[in-house]
Parts: structure tokens; C-alpha cells; sequence
């Protein structure tokens, strides 16, 4: 996270809800060896309390799970390079604007014969938002097949115990070249999600949410 609190106004709401509508993060153990990073969907409650998620048998972080694992699960936004000219104004430096959240707590396996609920709630979470398009559901799956593939995989836990995050926005700018800058990172921003980017660079969250 970002040290400088003008990009950390956002409350926990705020943080929350960005989260459960990104659905998509990094999910990263302490190993022997150095940390684990695994690219995960999730589900994370509306209390912002609690994730699920599932992972792949094969995958290393499952043989640290005998005891509850501290993790963080790194969530991403829009993310652009600021060129100095945009800004209009003299003696400015390159820099990086982003959004990301934090969820960090301990992670664990859950039993078995969770897995069905954890995927139908994963699911469920995105084939929502895809209406008018007839949702998408686990009993379109031949039941040999869905049980075949679900044995590929374990139901994982994360009660989560801090949330942070960190808005970049240029919001220690004017407002003028704030949204100088926002354009140009609309017209050739060089990243990802960039006219999302420049929205909230145009009107960035205050502390209330």
C-alpha cells in the first residue's frame, strides 16, 4: 500500500465493495523458499469478512494448509503511466496511478463437500451480471463429468482480518491538472483498464466512500 494517506482516503466500504465487484486477485503464502502467487477468482462476502475460493490440487500452497496460513490476496484495478506533460505545469516527474486492495488474514482448507457451494456461489457471483443471458449453472454439467473435475480441485477459506487500500488518482493535484491528466491517460495511456482509470481520476473518492 501506498504511504501517502491522500491515496488512502477510501473507507472499508469502499474497499469492500471494489473487491466484490472485481472478483479477480492475487492470492500470495510465505513458503519455505520464498512466497507463493496464485491468480484466483473469489467470492468475498458483503461484511468483507470472509473469501472463498478454490485451487487447483496440484498447486503448492495446498501443501502449507495442514494449519491456518497468513496470506494476502492482492486485488487490481486500472493502472496507468502519467507522462509530465500532461499535467500542464512545470517541474512535474513521471509516475504510475493505480487502484488496488488488500485483503490479508489467514487462509485454510475447507472440507470437501463444501466445493459445490463455493462454485456455484463463484459463478453465480459473475453469471449475474451477464443478464439478459440465461445464467450458467453446475446442473448444465454431466453430473460424471462436473464430479471428475471437481476432485481436480480443493474449496479454501480466507477470514479476513485487514483490508486496505490505495487510490492513486493525482488527487494531491489541483483539480485542473488532475483532470489534465486523466485525459491523457484516456487518450494514450500506456496500462490497463484506462478509461475506468480516468474516470475515477476525474471525480477520485474522498474518505467518506
Amino acid at each position: 500500500m501506498h504511504p501517502n494517506p491522500v491515496y488512502r482516503k477510501p473507507d472499508r466500504a469502499r474497499n469492500i465493495d471494489f473487491a466484490r465487484q472485481r472478483g479477480f486477485g492475487t492470492l500470495a503464502v510465505n513458503a519455505g523458499t520464498g512466497p507463493l502467487l496464485s491468480h484466483v477468482p473469489f467470492v468475498l462476502d458483503v461484511s468483507g469478512d470472509w473469501v472463498e475460493l478454490h485451487l487447483v490440487r496440484s498447486n503448492p500452497i495446498l501443501r502449507l494448509l495442514d494449519a491456518p496460513q497468513p496470506a494476502v490476496i492482492a486485488v487490481q484495478g486500472g493502472d496507468s503511466y502519467v507522462s509530465p506533460d500532461w499535467y500542464g505545469i512545470a517541474d512535474q516527474v513521471p509516475t504510475w496511478n493505480y487502484i488496488a486492495v488488500h485483503l490479508r488474514g489467514e487462509l485454510e482448507p475447507l472440507p470437501q463437500d463444501d466445493l459445490r457451494g463455493v462454485l456455484d456461489r463463484l459463478s453465480a457471483q459473475f453469471e449475474t451480471r451477464l443478464a439478459p443471458k440465461p445464467a450458467w449453472i453446475a446442473d448444465k454439467m454431466t453430473p460424471e463429468v462436473l464430479d471428475r473435475m471437481m476432485r481436480m480441485i480443493m474449496p479454501c477459506r480466507m477470514r479476513v482480518d485487514a483490508i486496505d487500500g490505495t487510490w492513486k488518482l493525482s488527487q494531491n493535484k489541483t483539480d485542473a491538472v488532475r483532470l489534465a491528466a486523466a485525459d491523457g491517460v484516456a487518450a494514450t495511456g500506456i496500462g490497463c483498464g484506462l478509461d475506468a482509470l480516468a474516470t475515477m481520476m476525474r471525480d477520485p473518492p474522498d474518505e467518506t466512500g
